[in-house]
């Protein structure tokens, strides 16, 4: 493609709302264009780019056997309401586009597809015979951001492949989720980027298990937790480890404490003169599930841990059947103005202990459970001689313990929020690390989630009906291409992996009014194009500078520069990675660089 020809225009300032340098830089180096919060034009480069990914990804899971579809944008609500997730994604998470069509049917835009592949399995697979299948699709799906940020990689549409496989069994299950793995490792190592798989939270997805893709990156919007030996790798919202030692307690008999102005943590340890190690803290929750009931949650945990909120919503959730509920809406520390709506009386904020009587609730609402739901996290259950709140304001008990002064916990679960610095579970003496990531790609072990909801059976060989057993495997293509620039770019612009790159080489002429330099231009454009590498000219009437300025801003890997070794013979050749320059002569340009790309491609 010659530049002159192409709709290609740079700039030299980034616009007020791109804050990360992948945004900036797609943005002033021509490859996207803002139309809207959130939504953007993928321009002929970018286009280049979003295809060759795309086909990396359609290469790698054709290997695998799976069969590539095309499934609808526009899904009826009965679909979501029949799988239970319609309230979820429009109230709960408010991700989705929904609103009413001519004969006023809810209909929404798609972030996902599990209920339409889920219909279409429920049609169609009749017998353990026709198991497994596995279908995907790559396409744009729609999620209504609160704040969408980071040009492509939060973005309102966005272009995904996601697969779903639908198995007779768990070990049919894993074998494709093991085979996924191996697929999107590959696809990710062809694509030239730095990623590590980390054990992740299913969210509003489901299933028993599932791992995220992460390429690592400062910019990214989430944390990795990881040891340095590479056996253990997890999103912090799924981390686990081994907290800090608990320092002994120095009170050995129980007694109530007047401690006037310590509400926090750090305030009471300081005046208790103990570790915060030695304490309970009572985390106060209102949780709203999908039927309406509003649920009050006191959670206890170690007075030097931090509730991880993620994993407190997933045991909520797991206990939404008690309360004739199938999901939770929302989870929150409720404000002042939010307790008011439910509290009895004045609560004693910043002193809670374990034991909160539950007549601080107001049942007058009639949609509030009359109890506390008293939830405590595995380090708390754990401690003796404890010190925590009086529920009296300016008051503290000390030397407290599990069965004796508080009932013993009958809940307890992980709410621990793994920190960097911590022990690795696995092996203490790995201490976790920490790096940000982008999520590039998410695979899920769904089970039969999906398929009990909305009834999708098969008959097995014993002749029972059974629900489907489902997989799901998703890729942000666009995420990725944009994930690939935040990875790798230094001041001059953008440097693309070989493998995705708009184009293998830019030829520049210096001064297109030299006969002799157009002449050898037009050569290589012609030569190179021929031996299948994708080439640019750039013939514009401007200034070499400029022109050089430009070719480092798209970060094409090689240029070429037709200038005065031509009186040599010679080119020459610059890698836009490491900016080495060679001359290399005219009639080994085109062997060269052939060898240096397809090396780079395998």
């Amino acid at each position: 493609m010659r530049l002159s020809q192409m709709l290609f225009v740079t700039f030299k300032e980034s616009p007020a709302e791109a804050v990360i340098p992948s945004h900036q830089l797609l943005l002033r180096a021509g490859y996207i264009r803002r139309i809207g919060s959130g939504i953007y034009s993928y321009l002929p480069l970018m286009w280049r780019v979003l295809q060759k990914v795309s086909q990396i990804v359609r290469e790698e899971m054709n290997a695998t056997g799976a069969q590539e579809c095309l499934l609808p944008q526009l899904q009826p609500s009965e679909l979501w309401k029949e799988s239970g997730r319609w309230d979820t994604y429009t109230k709960a998470e408010g991700i989705m586009f929904a609103f009413e069509d001519r004969q006023g049917r809810e209909v929404a835009l798609g972030p996902t597809h599990e209920e339409v592949i889920t219909t279409i399995a429920k049609e169609t697979i009749r017998s353990y015979r026709q198991l497994p299948q596995h279908l995907y699709q790559i396409q744009s799906k729609f999620r209504d951001e609160i704040r969408p940020r980071f040009g492509l990689m939060r973005g309102r549409e966005f272009i995904m492949k996601d697969g779903y496989s639908f198995h007779a069994n768990e070990e049919s299950l894993k074998q494709t989720y093991a085979d996924m793995d191996v697929a999107y490792r590959n696809m990710f190592r062809r694509c030239g980027l730095d990623f590590v798989a980390v054990e992740a939270d299913s969210g509003a997805i489901g299933g028993s298990g599932s791992q995220e893709f992460m390429v690592l990156a400062d910019a990214g919007e989430d944390e990795v937790l990881y040891t340095e030996d590479g056996k253990y790798a997890a999103n912090v919202e799924k981390a686990t480890s081994l907290p800090p030692d608990v320092e002994p307690s120095p009170f050995k008999t129980y007694e109530k404490r007047e401690t006037p102005n310590t509400p926090t943590i750090a305030s009471l340890a300081e005046f208790a003169k103990c570790s915060p190690t030695n304490i309970v803290k009572n985390v106060l929750y209102e949780t709203v599930y999908d039927n309406g009931l509003l649920v009050l949650v006191l959670a206890s945990i170690r007075g030097d841990r931090d509730i991880n909120e993620v994993k407190l919503q997933n045991k909520l959730a797991q206990l939404a059947p008690e309360f004739e509920a199938n999901t939770i809406l929302s989870l929150a520390v409720p404000d002042e103005a939010a307790k008011q709506k439910w509290a009895a009386k004045p609560l004693p904020t910043g002193y809670i202990a374990p034991n909160l009587e539950d007549d601080y609730i107001s049942t007058q609402g009639g949609s509030i459970h009359p109890k506390f739901i008293r939830i405590v996290d595995k380090t708390a259950a754990e401690l003796k001689n404890f010190v925590t709140g009086a529920n009296e304001s300016g008051y503290h008990v000390f030397g407290a313990n599990w069965g004796q002064e508080f009932e013993s916990p009958k809940l307890v679960a992980d709410l621990d929020k793994t920190v960097a610095g911590d022990r690795a579970v696995r092996d203490s003496e790995q201490i976790l690390q920490t790096a940000r990531g982008i999520e590039v790609g998410h695979i899920f072990q769904l089970g039969s989630k999906y398929s009990t909801a909305m009834g999708a059976t098969f008959t097995n060989e014993q002749g029972e009906e059974l629900p489907l057993v489902m997989g799901c495997y998703g890729v942000g293509v666009s995420r990725l291409a944009q994930s690939a620039v935040e990875q790798s770019h230094d001041k001059d612009g953008i440097i693309w992996p070989v493998a995705i790159a708009p184009y293998h080489v830019i030829i520049v002429v210096p001064n297109i009014s030299d006969t002799k330099a157009m002449e050898a231009a037009e050569k290589l454009y012609t030569e190179l194009n021929q031996a299948g590498i994708e080439t640019l000219l750039d013939d514009r009437d401007a200034r070499a500078g400029f022109k050089f300025k430009d070719a480092d801003l798209i970060g094409i890997p090689y240029r070429i520069v037709t200038g005065r070794s031509l009186k040599a013979g010679k080119v020459e050749v610059v890698e836009r990675a490491t900016k080495q320059s060679e001359e290399i002569a005219l009639d080994e340009v085109v062997a060269t660089l052939k060898q240096r790309i397809d090396s780079a491609l395998i």
